[in-house]
């Protein structure tokens, strides 16, 4: 048994869902940026899945590296704008985000940029309940994987632009191909008494 489903079963209300945004909340546009709110595609079952996480975790915030701001290819309103409509529309599907953190610094050294751990840090101080420990970080780069595990957090990796890597991996604990299929093997799997 893969030691991440024993994880599964212990999670609830007290823990966080930290999401990346790009590939895993709308479509990725590999190589460009999603500069207007009219670029941004919902990826396939993802307001489903967010509907069905919102009943699972107790604070869900999306943590996302968008250096185009940075780079001036989009301005700060128009991600604002985005994270805005996006939020909107999660809600009116059912689902929530609580806070989303952007970092739109370009250096890869800033400290908010994942892998580094700025943002999480911010969140926990939004979010005092926070416990890295009971939390888990979805992504579809091995960043958001690396930017899990320096705190320790449980990591899914969606094959959403990368072929499926071998498990073990010292940096992913499960992989699925959508948030929704995660979102339903987690749903499906029985809360440990």
């Amino acid at each position: 048994m893969n030691p991440f489903n024993k994880i599964q079963r212990q999670v609830d209300k007290s823990w966080t869902l930290f999401l990346d945004r790009d590939g895993v909340i709308n479509v990725e546009t590999v190589g460009s940026y999603i500069t207007s709110w009219d670029e941004f595609k919902f990826s396939e079952g993802a307001l489903d899945a967010l509907q069905i996480l919102s009943e699972v975790f107790g604070t869900i915030v999306v943590v996302t590296n968008q250096r185009g701001v940075g780079r001036g290819i989009m301005t700060l309103d128009a991600l604002k704008d985005i994270s805005n409509n996006m939020t909107a529309s999660i809600t009116a599907g059912g689902g929530r985000i609580d806070k989303i953190y952007s970092c739109t610094a370009v250096p890869d050294n800033d400290h908010n940029r994942k892998p580094n751990t700025g943002m999480a840090i911010q969140a926990k101080e939004d979010f005092p309940n926070i416990d890295f420990k009971k939390s888990v970080i979805v992504g579809n780069s091995l960043s958001d994987m690396e930017f899990g595990k320096r705190l320790a957090m449980h990591t899914v990796f969606l094959t959403s632009k990368h072929e499926p890597f071998s498990l073990p991996h010292d940096l992913i604990d499960n992989q699925y191909s959508t948030l929704l299929d995660w979102a339903k093997t987690l749903a499906a799997t029985p809360v440990m008494g």
